[in-house]
């Protein structure tokens, strides 16, 4: 067969595998298309796909890769980069006391507008973490995400005289995700800077535990995307039934990423099963994370008909976003028993004039008393 033909057949195929690619391309939403684009920058080399890292010995700094904001990202949509981190070099006992995130420039690191700034997950190998401080028993038990940052809760810092304690030298996963929920035509290359705030064991801090609560909401399993819904029922349509879907145990599904319609509205999820009190522990501090439209959030004390904290949020006025959802942070602490029924309860107001998604989670921090043990005794 001569070349000639040969490349003909090639470049042939060539194109036919690129409108392949386009046409696929396409059909993804905007999420997915977000991670295609993401992917192929970094792979390529085509912008910075290095995390940077920088430690003071009092606070440790991560400067994403780069990331590009090309057109609208809603909330859980934009373009995102994760990367396992070690605070120090050795196994010596250190406490984490707080977390923060800013968006900025990837050229002149000037700090940008924190509604570029969607998540900042970090999270831990549980099993590791458990294992290594005797604690077997509870691995598996609970989500090992230690706490999230997002849009409107840019910073945050545990009470006064507690921490995180961890092995210096142990994995955290660290993602982050951009967003921008108003500018339509903006083109943007973007960074995130994180830092984790840490110090070395000296016997002042009190141990805190994490565990993560959020809501979840029935639908219709036959037609998911049904409308309208009964406006008394606390369901709801999911943006998706493949993430952020969940059985509870009964064959029935529940969805923790919904939409919201036009108006004001309340849902209320119970979350004892995930708290999974057997006793009682005592609470110190709360991170939250919302989408834009919500109002509150409310931990409540259905027993004793009674608020545990609440958060409110400040909504942009001029513009889709989140000015400030407000932390839960507490030196006394608040008493939280196995015998109680508690449940999250979630106030929203979609101004705009279209259905908008939703999500209504708590990170929670309790005393440890079991780990305050093993830690002064030294026993595994």
């Amino acid at each position: 067969m001569a070349k000639s033909k040969v490349y003909k057949i090639i470049g042939g195929a060539f194109v036919l595998a690129c409108m392949a690619a386009a046409i696929g391309y396409s059909t993804l939403s905007n999420r997915h298309k977000a991670i295609v684009k993401t992917e192929f920058l970094h792979r390529t080399g085509l912008v910075d796909n290095q995390w940077k890292i920088g430690d003071d010995r009092k606070t440790f700094k991560m400067l994403s890769p780069t990331l590009l904001i090309d057109g609208i990202y809603k909330s859980m949509e934009g373009p995102k980069a994760s990367n396992y981190v070690q605070l120090s070099p050795d196994s010596s006992l250190i406490w984490i006391t707080g977390f923060e995130v800013k968006a900025v420039d990837a050229k002149t690191r000037e700090r940008l507008s924190d509604d570029f700034i969607c998540h900042t997950n970090i999270d831990f190998n549980d099993a590791k973490y458990f294992g290594g401080f005797g604690l077997s028993d509870r691995i598996g038990k609970h989500y090992p995400r230690m706490t999230s940052l997002s849009h409107g809760i840019e910073n945050f810092h545990l009470p006064k005289g507690y921490g995180i304690p961890m092995r210096g030298n142990d994995l955290l996963m660290v993602t982050t995700e951009s967003l921008n929920h108003n500018l339509k035509d903006e083109h943007r290359w973007i960074k995130h800077e994180v830092a984790i705030d840490y110090g070395q064991h000296d016997g002042q801090l009190k141990p805190l535990m994490s565990r993560t609560i959020f809501i979840m909401l029935p639908f219709d399993q036959k037609n998911p995307y049904k409308e309208p819904l009964d406006p008394a029922a606390n369901s709801c349509i999911p943006v998706e039934t493949k993430n952020h879907t969940y059985d509870n145990g009964h064959g029935e599904k529940l969805s923790g990423h919904w939409v919201i319609p036009v108006g004001k509205k309340s849902y209320r999820s119970e979350v004892n099963s995930q708290l999974q009190l057997k006793d009682s522990l005592r609470l110190h501090a709360a991170a939250i994370h919302v989408h834009p439209f919500a109002t509150s959030i409310a931990l409540v004390d259905k027993t004793e008909r009674q608020t545990i904290f609440t958060s409110r949020m400040i909504n942009h006025k001029n513009r889709i976003g989140l000015e400030k959802v407000e932390d839960f942070v507490s030196e006394k602490g608040i008493w939280l028993y196995g015998d109680h029924e508690y449940e999250l309860v979630l106030t929203v107001d979609n101004t705009s004039d279209i259905a908008q998604d939703m999500m209504g989670s708590a990170f929670l921090f309790f005393y440890d008393r079991e780990l305050e043990q093993k830690i002064r005794t030294g026993k595994k």
